[in-house]
């Protein structure tokens, strides 16, 4: 039975929809960085939201048995996805989950900071009647600047565009004809920040996002300009906002994440131009049972089927494709492992080709499965989540194209690598039954069903070789289970594909070796 360890608060449900899985759970919060190192290497799942920091230390106090790392939330900068990724650990996250309980806080932060409303609330609750001190703006009219435009930021477009704001949308990935769809205007940044009389942000916190919002964007930003921001903190520089805001550059800001949190302290506070929440942007009731919901579903489904949901180190496999995709992630890491035991001289580059049925299919996890099978035999550690970052960092170069045209099978992937020295393919399919078979080699048809052990022999096809290699198999005791043999043309290059009952020995290899006629003899195992 796989395990699954819960190292935060999170709403039971999380831990009633593992056991329903048949997955087993333990619930550990607050263990802190040493106690969660002590015991993660007895657990295949690591189910988190924001308190817990997934390190390098703790991913290598793993000791590999860790598979999946599932963040009930969007952020994910407490899990160090580049070590997660190296060690072979796939992490989620939950987007959708509280998508809505997001934007409508956003909203809800862009009303309150247009009203005053935190500070107009505290005079009046200390017997204050200060009618003409708080005066407000509408939203009616005016511009909203969006910047980040997925998920959340839409439902906030939705919501602005319903209080009839004007909304003009900056995000490099944002379309011409989704922004219509969004009924957005699509701009630039600097344009963006030329109009804005409310700019909110929603993008995720990366090398490009940090400090998006400082002295010099500020600059260029419209006086009388408000500042919300509930997706990440580091995305503004607070020293640069507080500074605009007591230099009357900026009329306002509702912020409801900080770069250092839980935040006792921040250059922001004291200042009653600025609505401050604890990151409560996901604090709904509704959104907490949601992600919790779904962290537990998609890391089931992920340990349990191999289905893997809203991943972000790794090509996404839905439940729905996943027993559609099954029998070829056999014959994908089949085709990569032959390609593999046979390279013999560093790697340049490897062709995955997707022919028929198959290239209809999602084949991004495909071309990772391939990669694994041929990298497996060359280096330890390596899976599917890591397998492309790992020959990026060798300088494999990866291609992979798509042929929904049929040919002599109905579905079929090739394999060519390219090494320092030579190049050479593997084609495979699956047959009625599911089960892979091996259909051409090096350009030589052939059809075999691979086992356990295997020997790869090629040859001249010259007469008197199959009897010679029959006797030196026989008395190395190793038995024949089947034999399947191919050839360019009479005479020519020919292969020789044998599944046998037990590993093949070095002796037997270099008999083998040794015949006439015999250019290269590989011992393969599956």
């Amino acid at each position: 039975m796989v395990k699954v360890l819960i190292s935060d608060k999170m709403s039971p449900r999380a831990a009633e929809v593992f056991r329903e899985r048949g997955v087993e759970v333990d619930e550990k919060p607050g263990l802190g960085p040493e106690g969660l190192a002590e015991i993660i290497a007895q657990y295949d799942g690591l189910a988190i939201r924001s308190s817990t920091t997934v390190t390098a230390e703790i991913l290598a106090a793993a000791g590999g048995q860790l598979k999946v790392i599932g963040r009930a939330g969007i952020g994910v900068d407490n899990i160090d996805q580049v070590a997660a990724t190296a060690q072979g650990v796939c992490v989620m996250n939950t987007p959708f989950g509280n998508s809505i309980t997001t934007a409508e806080h956003t909203i809800s932060m862009m009303m309150a900071l247009a009203r005053q409303i935190p500070a107009a609330d505290r005079s009046t609750q200390i017997g204050k009647w200060e009618k003409n001190r708080f005066m407000g703006v509408e939203l009616y009219g005016k511009v909203l600047g969006v910047i980040g435009c997925g998920n959340i930021g839409a439902i906030v477009c939705d919501r602005a565009i319903g209080l009839k704001m004007r909304v003009i949308a900056y995000d490099p990935y944002l379309s011409e004809e989704r922004a219509r769809d969004l009924g957005v205007e699509r701009v630039d940044l600097d344009g963006l920040l030329a109009r804005a009389d409310f700019i909110t942000l929603h993008t995720p916190l990366n090398d490009a996002t940090r400090g998006i919002i400082n002295k010099d964007t500020i600059a260029k930003m419209k006086p009388g300009v408000r500042i919300i921001n509930c997706a990440r903190g580091g995305l503004l520089v607070e020293e640069d906002l507080r500074a605009a805001i007591d230099g009357g550059h900026v009329a306002g800001a509702a912020v409801d994440v900080f770069s250092s949190e839980p935040a006792r302290e921040n250059p922001l506070f004291g200042s009653e131009a600025v609505v401050a929440t604890p990151h409560l942007g996901a604090a709904t009731t509704e959104a907490q049972v949601n992600v919790a919901v779904q962290v537990a579903e998609q890391m089931s489904d992920y340990l349990l089927t191999g289905a893997i949901t809203n991943a972000l180190n790794m090509a996404s496999v839905s439940a729905e494709e996943a027993p559609r995709l099954r029998p070829y992630f056999t014959l994908a890491r089949e085709l990569g492992s032959f390609a593999g035991q046979l390279t013999q001289t560093a790697l340049k580059s490897v062709h995955i080709e997707f022919q028929g049925h198959v290239a209809s299919l999602n084949t991004r996890p495909l071309t990772a499965i391939v990669l694994e099978g041929l990298l497996k035999p060359l280096m330890d550690n390596v899976n599917m989540i890591n397998a492309p970052v790992v020959a990026k960092e060798r300088g494999i170069e990866v291609k992979e194209s798509r042929e929904e045209k049929t040919g002599d099978y109905q579905t079929m992937i090739r394999v060519s690598v390219t090494t320092e020295k030579q190049s050479r393919d593997v084609a495979g399919t699956l047959f009625a039954d599911n089960r892979p078979r091996i259909v051409q080699v090096k350009g030589i048809k052939l059809e075999a069903e691979l086992a356990a052990h295997m020997l790869y022999i090629t040859n001249y096809d010259k007469p008197g070789l199959i009897g010679a290699l029959g006797t030196i198999l026989g008395d190395g005791g190793v038995n024949v289970a089947t034999f399947h043999l191919g050839r360019a043309e009479p005479g020519g290059d020919a292969i020789a594909l044998i599944g046998v009952d037990q590993p093949i020995g070095e002796a037997v290899l270099t008999a083998v070796r040794a015949l006439p006629h015999v250019a290269q003899a590989q011992a393969l195992n599956f």
